[in-house]
């Protein structure tokens, strides 16, 4: 039986590798002849730079960047064999990397991302893959850019400040110092929303408020965002403030656009794609995935409902596994996941739910009574 493993971390818990090798050491537990291929999975977000360095032979690199307050942040990304870089913005412009009291997205900034992107490209990289949930910032990415070389500045000529609060004063953008090599680059850019740069969904009205905005700083940004697109407009032919994500990440997403030729995918479909997981589920009899949770949420475009859809292209079979499940998650079975389980085997504190050595224990011992099922019916 050939089994194709491509399962989601258990966030807090378990990588995406690490739970694929739970699955493996079940499987072939029921039987030794048994092939089983781990794939490592994730939606662009957080996880994905581990998932394509541990899975892909990738090579794991730090660099210092200014963090979201302008504080120096140590960033990890990786370089994959095709000198593709695989970055996460939240590793230098993360919400998590900013404590309540710091959090304010008049003033934060994606600079350090452009530092990131600096780097790989110093590196030979030419090829990017960027995720961009997460984000402390409501920059529209000029943060990102002015790191990059592009040049942000008021009426008489002075550069303003690469956050929320210098679009207010934004009269020129020139791109005269800009770094050569990025006519060379593509940039495939994991956005899972749709939201567009301004308006009342747009990422000042809609994301703002969990970073720290009050009422009075989303009116602004909001109408400063609307002068940046509109400055834009004037040398950029892709600049377009009502593309669908182009409010990612406080407008992150339209400066991809916009500026890097950039282009805005589900970022499951990118891990999809860069693994070549429909290669391997094209031959298998059965496929695992899973997460820490299944509900509702989960066909939202999550990474298990994406890896289901492409097992019922052909026809495999998929079973699923979750460290805890909703009452509402059987809606997944509509979406392509044949049958789901969850792997507590007793009741239990949180903690020693997340607790790693119990989950892959607890993952393990789940699937090796499924797949014992399985085995018997000679599948």
């Amino acid at each position: 039986m050939r089994v194709v493993v491509a399962i989601d971390s258990f966030k807090g818990s378990l990588s995406s590798l690490q739970a694929g090798s739970a699955v493996k050491e079940a499987v072939l537990k029921v039987n030794k002849e048994n092939d089983v291929i781990v794939c490592p999975l994730a939606d662009g977000g957080e996880g994905s730079v581990d998932a394509l360095a541990s899975g892909l032979n990738g090579n794991l690199v730090e660099v210092n960047a200014t963090g979201p307050n302008y504080k120096q942040v140590t960033a990890e990304y990786c370089i994959l064999e095709n000198n593709t870089a695989v970055i996460e913005m939240a590793a230098a412009a993360g919400l998590t990397l900013l404590s309540a009291e710091e959090r304010n997205p008049m003033n934060t900034t994606t600079y350090g991302v452009g530092e990131i992107i600096k780097d790989a490209v110093s590196r030979g990289c030419r090829h990017f893959i960027v995720g961009i949930g997460g984000s402390a910032t409501n920059d529209g990415g000029i943060g990102m850019l002015g790191a990059l070389g592009f040049d942000f500045l008021d009426i008489d000529g002075n550069k303003v400040p690469l956050c929320a609060k210098g679009l207010e004063h934004l009269h020129i953008i020139s791109t005269e110092n800009v770094l050569p090599e990025l006519k060379y680059c593509t940039f495939r850019v994991a956005c899972d929303v749709d939201n567009p740069l301004c308006g009342e969904f747009g990422c000042s009205k809609i994301f703002a408020p969990q970073k720290g905005a009050t009422k009075e700083d989303i009116t602004k940004m909001d109408e400063w965002l609307k002068k940046y697109a509109s400055i834009t407009q004037k040398i950029s032919l892709k600049a377009d403030m009502n593309c669908p994500g182009a409010g990612a990440a406080g407008g992150l997403g339209f400066a991809f656009l916009s500026f890097l030729n950039a282009s805005l995918e589900s970022g499951v479909k990118i891990i999809i794609e860069e693994t070549r997981l429909e290669e391997y589920i094209k031959t298998a009899d059965i496929v695992v995935t899973g997460e820490g949770r299944l509900d509702s949420q989960t066909v939202m475009g999550k990474a298990p409902i994406g890896v289901a859809g492409l097992a019922k292209k052909y026809g495999k079979k998929v079973i699923a596994f979750a460290g805890c499940v909703s009452e509402d998650a059987e809606i997944c079975n509509v979406h392509g996941i044949d049958a789901y389980f969850p792997i507590l085997r007793k009741v239990g504190t949180l903690e020693e739910a997340l607790n790693a050595e119990n989950a892959y224990d607890n993952l393990k011992a789940a699937v090796y009574q499924v797949f014992r099922l399985i085995d018997s019916k000679k599948y």
